[in-house]
């Protein structure tokens, strides 16, 4: 395993009888990354996720965290991996305070006489101070997972895995919650964020691996994969065949006529305002001219045919 990395996985594999939900997955997530874990639902993200973590054992591959390999290194890892996978699991009679001093009191490798300060500042950093003694089964679904995140925060983590971490939360607590990984980041800590909201990427990912079927589609740091991606040349007329004709007859590939525009890719070797002044050489009113590069979603689908969900 590479030391470098802080999640690292070659050919990690997992069949459910003829099923493959996790096909040969080379994952290489840099540590002081925050890796946008990417893929519609049903793409096998969480099922290669409790393979990283051991809880299902892979048919196939062989994978690492911080560097050690896994399982074998597992007790000396997990301590310093902080997760969140598939949703919290509580006792519901007892308040959120009494569940996650539970949770500390299992831990070994943790100092008691700290637990009750280490339990408050992470019900602090969490925004759930207010309702630390409530029973559990009276908390909402977005007070459950705050408070699932902060029992990943009762202690330093140097790796947090986080699976679809903004899950019922309103949008002010979303936007919490995303500044609180941001700020983790910030410390030290490497965070692998499985997700299908295209906004959690765009605002706190530094890198991106993206999940299809199982295959990993596509792996970057996000600055890159946008980089690669092939603008598109737009006209707005009120002649777009024509304009689609000129567009072509000057290199456009994947020319597309919508009502009132013409669409394509122009490639490095077209400049734009040649192309332009072909139009209006050619009799096309030219009511606008643009070049933009493809948005996240256009990169997603690209990769997957698949839509996602760009809310949040």
């Amino acid at each position: 395993m590479t030391d470098a990395l802080a999640v690292e996985s070659r050919g990690l594999t997992k069949r459910f009888g003829r099923q493959v939900a996790v096909d040969a997955v080379d994952l290489a997530v840099p540590r002081g990354a925050v890796y946008g874990f990417l893929g519609p639902n049903g793409s096998g993200k969480t099922t290669t996720i409790r393979m990283l973590l051991g809880l299902v054992r892979p048919t196939a591959g062989e994978h690492g965290l911080l560097g050690q390999p896994m399982p074998r290194a597992a007790g000396a890892v997990l301590p310093k991996v902080g997760t969140l996978v598939e949703g919290p699991a509580f006792h519901p009679y007892l308040s959120g305070r009494d569940n996650l001093r539970r949770l500390d009191a299992a831990d070994r490798t943790v100092d008691a006489s700290t637990s009750s300060a280490r339990i408050a500042a992470a019900f602090e950093r969490v925004g759930l101070s207010a309702a630390a003694g409530k029973r559990y089964r009276a908390y909402s679904l977005g007070m459950r997972q705050r408070l699932a995140l902060a029992a990943t925060l009762l202690t330093p983590r140097e790796l947090l895995i986080l699976d679809e971490p903004t899950n019922g939360l309103d949008p002010q607590g979303t936007r919490e919650v995303r500044s609180l990984i941001t700020a983790i980041a910030a410390e030290g800590a490497t965070v692998l964020l499985s997700t299908h909201l295209l906004a959690e990427v765009e605002q706190i990912c530094t890198h991106v691996g993206v999940l299809h079927r199982g295959k990993l589609v596509a792996q970057a740091p996000l600055a890159e994969l946008r980089a690669a991606a092939a603008p598109r040349a737009r006209v707005d007329t009120d002649r777009p065949e024509d304009a689609a004709r000129v567009l072509r007859a000057h290199g456009v590939e994947d020319v597309v006529v919508e009502a009132g525009a013409a669409t394509g890719r122009p490639g490095t070797a077209v400049a734009p305002e040649k192309l332009v002044e072909a139009l209006v050489h050619d009799g096309v009113p030219v009511r606008g001219f643009a070049i933009s590069a493809p948005g996240l979603e256009d990169l997603f689908v690209s990769l997957t045919g698949e839509g996602f969900d760009v809310s949040g």
